[in-house]
């Protein structure tokens, strides 16, 4: 397949992503600042016990998403396109939500005949499981409806639902919880009735049900969103075996109260930390995959964001890393669980890794060999579990931090190993040098900091940050004013 660069229509679609990225940035600031006041507020109503089992619910929660539901909203955004093209959506949209419904279906129907199977492995009790399969519906129903806003450029839309389901599931579960004292059951039953709510509101905003009309399937059509999804799911179950199975792991030798000290680690990096960083990827990724339809050539605007992802994300990785116990202290209103700043620094390095391959695995998702980001990834996931048998007896937390750091840098070290032809991506070198550069007045503040001035955690944190960047600022102004 021949590709062209096209600098005119490259411009044209960095204007559009940034103004992309200020329409979802609302949406994922106040998904972050929701992330942010979940593990305050939680661990103030439940103990590690309780948080522990609520932790081990939205584990296995997300697994089941992965198995049945997830694969088919993304395959949704990915040919979206494509059959909006070729004006045979009500057809495309039949055959989606079939495929949904059936996967649901198939998973109750598993889901009962193997139930024994799934208490014994999971260590959930009979009335969360049930919970937890109810659960799903709806949140099977978003996951679809939010890929399909996405796939139609609807960023506000998607930003307004969001900032919506994050405070409405928060608002909901604080009720349930003081006024019902049903302790973790009430964390999921608010987040039940509030993405159910959500549901009606994309219906509308998604405008789908002009589009949806039953029609008669072609089963051949189904073919290459199988073949797009099925790996997508493999590869998402690899990514929950990193940074998921090591609470399973924890419950069946420590019990649910080092599984509650290990989701706090994981509330305060992963979710609150990806909410933020993928600004840049939920405002790109549809319009790279609009341009590579139409034979452009992408690989300069994603190493462009690549290197902005890796100019925002490192430096705050870094700074939460070397302020772990106050960083945690910061948000645990219980000092049980303050013991989690062990797992802070390694879990930040991972998330930043599996963030940093949305940009080196976008290549599979392009040329639909998603086959290939489920190997890398599975090998991965592998490592880790193995990694946590070993580690976890002896280490204890520490071993589940190096486990999850480990796993998700060779993700990351591999996509970068494996490249597609004409999807190689260019390393943002400049970017990198200018890095560099800023992190030497970034050392000599935190030497200050550290020896002669002591401030607050969070003024020194802010501080440092503000350092770096505007000396980065600097450094770019500089370069542009030498070149013009």
């Amino acid at each position: 397949m021949e590709f062209v660069e096209n600098k005119e229509v490259e411009k044209e679609q960095l204007k559009a992503i940034f103004k992309d990225m200020l329409k979802y940035s609302p949406s994922k600031l106040c998904g972050m600042l929701g992330n942010a006041i979940i593990v305050p507020v939680y661990t103030s109503l439940l103990s590690p016990e309780q948080y522990g089992l609520y932790s081990i619910s939205i584990a296995m929660l997300s697994f089941l998403c992965i198995l049945f539901s997830d694969w088919v909203g993304l395959s949704g955004l990915r040919f979206f396109r494509q059959h909006q093209l070729t004006q045979d959506m009500p057809k495309y949209l039949t055959t989606i939500v079939l495929m949904l419904m059936s996967n649901l279906a198939l998973m109750v129907l598993v889901a009962f005949i193997f139930r024994h199977n799934f208490y014994s492995f999971f260590h959930v009790p009979v009335k969360y499981f049930a919970a937890i399969l109810i659960l799903i519906i709806p949140v099977a129903a978003r996951a679809l409806l939010s890929q399909l806003l996405r796939a139609q450029l609807k960023s506000l839309s998607f930003t307004i639902t969001t900032i919506l389901n994050q405070f409405t599931s928060i608002l909901l579960s604080v009720f349930f919880v003081k006024y019902f004292n049903l302790g973790a059951m009430g964390l999921l039953l608010g987040m039940g009735v509030s993405i159910s709510l959500i549901d009606l509101l994309l219906v509308y905003q998604s405008n789908i049900l002009s589009w949806f009309k039953f029609q008669k399937i072609e089963w051949h059509s189904m073919f290459p969103i199988f073949k797009y999804g099925i790996p997508i799911a493999a590869t998402s179950l690899s990514a929950w075996i990193i940074n998921q199975s090591n609470k399973f792991i924890m419950n069946s030798i420590h019990g649910f109260s080092q599984v509650g000290i290990v989701g706090v680690a994981y509330g305060l990096t992963l979710p609150l930390l990806m909410t933020i960083f993928s600004i840049i990827t939920v405002a790109a990724i549809p319009r790279i995959i609009n341009m590579y339809e139409e034979r452009i050539d992408v690989r300069p605007i994603i190493s462009r964001f690549a290197g902005y992802f890796v100019l925002v994300a490192l430096p705050v990785i870094l700074v939460i890393s070397m302020y772990s116990v106050d960083y945690v202290s910061m948000f645990s209103s219980n000092d049980k669980f303050d013991v989690a700043f062990q797992l802070i620094p390694y879990f930040a390095f991972g998330t930043f890794f599996m963030a940093l391959t949305d940009y080196t695995t976008l290549q599979y998702h392009l040329a639909n060999k998603t086959y290939i980001d489920f190997i890398i990834k599975l090998i991965s996931g592998i490592s880790n579990i193995v990694l946590n048998i070993l580690l976890i007896p002896k280490y204890g937390l520490i071993g589940v931090g190096v486990a999850t750091l480990v796993a998700n840098f060779l993700y990351f070290l591999l996509s970068v190993i494996i490249v597609l032809p004409n999807l190689a991506l260019k390393f943002p070198v400049k970017t990198l040098g200018k890095m560099l550069v800023a992190f030497v007045p970034f050392g000599i503040t935190y030497y200050i900091f550290n020896n002669v001035i002591h401030l607050p955690a969070i003024i020194e944190m802010i501080g440092l940050l503000v350092v770096y960047y505007v000396f980065y600022a600097v450094l770019s102004l500089l370069k542009l004013n030498k070149e013009n």
